[in-house]
C-alpha cells in the first residue's frame, strides 16, 4: 500500500467493523466515496441484536396483521439472550427437560466459543465467574451468549451435517435495496452427524465453519469442504423435484428479506455506505430453512482455487453493483448484475421469467478463473482481462495511471483503500 496524502485520500475503503465503530462519525466524506459498512451494521450481524430485533418485529406484524404474518419471521430456533434472559431459558428448559441448546457468543465468528448443551448444570457452570466459559474484556461478569433450541433434524447429505452461505449485497435502507448472488456455497461437517449424548461435544459434527473442520484429523485441504450451492439445488431436485426445491429456495430469498426488513427502521442509512453480508442457513429434514446469523465481515480467505475464484467474482461483481464508475448515476437500480439479482427494491421485485415469485438463488451463473497477480486499474491482460475490475472516472474526471489493484488478498486486508486517481 502507498502512503494516502490524506485519512480521507480514496474513493473507497474496505473498512474494518472497528473503525467503523471509532472512527466513522468524525469523518466528513465525500459525494464519490464509498465505504463497505453501514454506521450500526451490528443490528443485524451481533446475535443477540438480531434475535430482539426479529422478536420486535413479530411482536409488530402479529399485533398489526395477525398470526399469520408473523409466523412468516419465524426463522430463527427459540432463542434467549444470556445472562440477561436466563430465567426464561430455564423455564423454557424445564418445559422441554432433556433438549438440546447451542450457546454462542453474541460478538463473534468462525465458530469460536461455541458449545452444545443438555443439562441445566452446563449453563450454571459458564456463569461462574473464573471458569472455563467466562471471558470477558473488561474482566467483570460472564461474557454475553445468546442460546438457541439446537435443529437436531437438519437435512443429511452423506450423513454429514451441512449449512449454506448466501452472499447479500444491501445498497441502501431507505429505500431497502437488496441484492442476492447466485454462487453461494455448502459447508460440510467432516464427520457423520449424531445426537447421541456422547456426541454433544464434538464440534466436527455439530459446527460447519470451515476455522473448525480444517483442523479435523480427516479434513484433505486439497478439496475443502464445500460444495456450489447449484450443485445443492440439483442434489434436492433429483430427490424431492423442482417445485419443492423452487418453494425452499424462495422461502430462504423470503428470510433474507425480513431479516432486513426487521433491521430497516433502526439502520442509519448513508448515500455512502453498502454492505455485503454473508448469510448462513440451514436447511431441516422438512426443508424449511433456519437463520443461523449473518456476518457483517464475511471471510474472503479461500480453501481451493474454485472457492477463491468463485470469492474473487462476488466481489468484482459487488464492485459493478456499486458503481465507482457512477456510469448508472440516477438511474433505476439494475436487475441483474453479474451473478447478483435485484430482489427487493422499496417492495420485492418480480422475476420477468415467472409469472410466480421464485428464487434465482443457485442458479448457474459461470465461475471464470480469477487473477493471481495483481494489476493496474485499466490494463488489460489476454483472456483473463475480463476478470479484472476495470475502473474509470467519467469523462469529466479522466482516470491518471493508477498502482491501485484489486485481488482478493488486497481485501482480505482490512483497512484497504482504492483511489481512482492513483492514489491507494
Amino acid at each position: 500500500m502507498m502512503t494516502l496524502r490524506s485519512d480521507t485520500d480514496w474513493d473507497f475503503y474496505w473498512a474494518d467493523v472497528h473503525w467503523v465503530h471509532e472512527t466513522f462519525d468524525h469523518v466528513y466524506l465525500q459525494e464519490h466515496q464509498r465505504i463497505n459498512h453501514f454506521r450500526n451494521h451490528y443490528e443485524l450481524t451481533r446475535k443477540d441484536l438480531l434475535v430482539k430485533n426479529l422478536k420486535r418485529m413479530i411482536k409488530h406484524i402479529h399485533r398489526s396483521h395477525g398470526p399469520t404474518e408473523s409466523a412468516l419471521f419465524n426463522f430463527l430456533s427459540t432463542s434467549y439472550v444470556l445472562p440477561a434472559e436466563h430465567a426464561l431459558f430455564q423455564e423454557e428448559f424445564k418445559r422441554n427437560p432433556g433438549g438440546v441448546w447451542i450457546m454462542k457468543p453474541v460478538g463473534k465468528a468462525q465458530g469460536k466459543g461455541i458449545f452444545l448443551i443438555n443439562r441445566m448444570s452446563q449453563v450454571s457452570g459458564w456463569k461462574v465467574k473464573g471458569g472455563r466459559r467466562v471471558r470477558q474484556d473488561d474482566g467483570e461478569g460472564p461474557e454475553a451468549y445468546i442460546v438457541q433450541r439446537y435443529i437436531e433434524n437438519p437435512y443429511l447429505i452423506g450423513g454429514k451435517k451441512f449449512d449454506i452461505r448466501a452472499y447479500v449485497l444491501v445498497t441502501s435502507y431507505y429505500p431497502l435495496v437488496i441484492y442476492i448472488h447466485r454462487n453461494g456455497f455448502c459447508r460440510f461437517s467432516s464427520t457423520q452427524f449424531s445426537m447421541q449424548s456422547k456426541d454433544i461435544g464434538n464440534m466436527y459434527i455439530h459446527a460447519t465453519n470451515v476455522s473448525i473442520q480444517k483442523t479435523a484429523p480427516n479434513y484433505a485441504p486439497t478439496r475443502g469442504c464445500k460444495w456450489l450451492l447449484r450443485n445443492l439445488k440439483q442434489h434436492l431436485c433429483s430427490k424431492h423435484g423442482q417445485e419443492s426445491v423452487d418453494a425452499l429456495f424462495t422461502e430462504m430469498e423470503a428470510l433474507v428479506v425480513r431479516s432486513l426488513m426487521s433491521v430497516q427502521k433502526v439502520m442509519i442509512n448513508d448515500k455512502h455506505c453498502f454492505e455485503v453480508y454473508g448469510y448462513d442457513i440451514l436447511i431441516d429434514k422438512n426443508l424449511k430453512p433456519w437463520l443461523l446469523e449473518v456476518n457483517a465481515s464475511p471471510s474472503l480467505t479461500a480453501e481451493t482455487q474454485f472457492d477463491y475464484d468463485l470469492k474473487h467474482q462476488v466481489l468484482q461483481d459487488m464492485f459493478d453493483v456499486i458503481d465507482l464508475e457512477r456510469r448508472h448515476a440516477g438511474k433505476p437500480p439494475r436487475t441483474r448484475v453479474g451473478g447478483f439479482d435485484l430482489v427487493y427494491n422499496d417492495g420485492p421485485v418480480k422475476h420477468e421469467r415467472t409469472s410466480s415469485y421464485a428464487s434465482y438463488l443457485g442458479c448457474y451463473h459461470p465461475i471464470p478463473r480469477a487473477p493471481r497477480t495483481k494489476r493496474r486499474f485499466g490494463e488489460r491482460s489476454g483472456p483473463t482481462a475480463g476478470n479484472v475490475l476495470q475502473t474509470s472516472r467519467p469523462p469529466a474526471t479522466p482516470l491518471t495511471s493508477s498502482t491501485a489493484s484489486l485481488t482478493i488478498e488486497s481485501l482480505s486486508n482490512l483497512g484497504s483503500t482504492v483511489s481512482l486517481n492513483g492514489r491507494q
